[in-house]
């Protein structure tokens, strides 16, 4: 997270930020119109197995994680039209993508409060409940140089 904070200072931002230390890349998000097709693919491609399937209903999506190393590939799959996967990919014509980038941090109140201070644009003002139990918050993509950026804290 230092170098969003790198980039705000030069864009003239407020400075009194501290550092968000993430500990590490949580997760790499990427929409896809099924899993079903998805899955495979990818468990062939990264030489790993799926190891969970969940629905996030307030989400209206189902995710899919297959892990390499310490870092885990999000599969997102949504279960309505009117979720942002489906716009996503709506908007990406109909083949989805890199979705998103999520780091694990600690603090995630205090963190999503230094980031709004620093003048990033937040998509979440307080954290909320999404797949495997986390806690996640997101930064609005005009804020971080066209990058969807989630934070992660375990509950």
């Amino acid at each position: 997270m230092q170098i969003l904070f790198n980039f705000a200072a030069k864009f003239e931002l407020k400075s009194n930020v501290t550092k968000m230390n993430p500990t590490h890349i949580e997760h790499i998000g990427i929409a896809v119109k099924s899993l079903d097709e998805s899955i495979p693919f990818f468990e062939t491609l990264l030489g790993t197995k799926c190891y969970a399937i969940e629905e996030v209903a307030d989400q209206k999506v189902r995710t899919a994680f297959l892990k390499i190393g310490q870092t885990k590939i999000e599969l997102l799959e949504p279960t309505s039209p009117e979720s942002t996967i489906a716009a996503f990919i709506e908007k990406n014509n109909g083949k989805g993508g890199m979705h998103h980038i999520a780091f694990a941090v600690e603090g995630l109140e205090n963190q999503l409060a230094e980031a709004k201070e620093a003048g990033i644009r937040l998509i979440d003002e307080k954290p909320r409940g999404g797949a495997e139990g986390l806690n996640i918050a997101f930064l609005h993509p005009k804020s971080t140089f066209g990058v969807l950026t989630e934070l992660c804290e375990k509950k």
